[in-house]
């Protein structure tokens, strides 16, 4: 059994499918900022996006609702 990383850095394509959410979806969420939290590995408009993880778990957490 292989233990996930909650601190790995997953580019946008990897967050995708995590997600469920297209690349498109993610990007768009981040204009947004209506998404996960992310990092900026290089400063300017093509900068390297990344998630972690444990970011990722818990934005889809942070939408979980019960049922009544």
């Amino acid at each position: 059994m292989t233990t996930l990383d909650p601190d790995e850095l997953l580019t946008p394509a990897e967050a995708a499918l995590v997600t469920k959410l297209s690349v498109s979806t993610l990007k768009d969420k981040r204009w947004k900022n209506t998404g996960p939290r992310f990092i900026k590995l290089s400063p300017g408009r093509g900068g390297r996006i990344r998630y972690r993880r444990r970011d990722l778990d818990q934005w889809l957490a942070s939408g979980q609702r019960s049922a009544r």
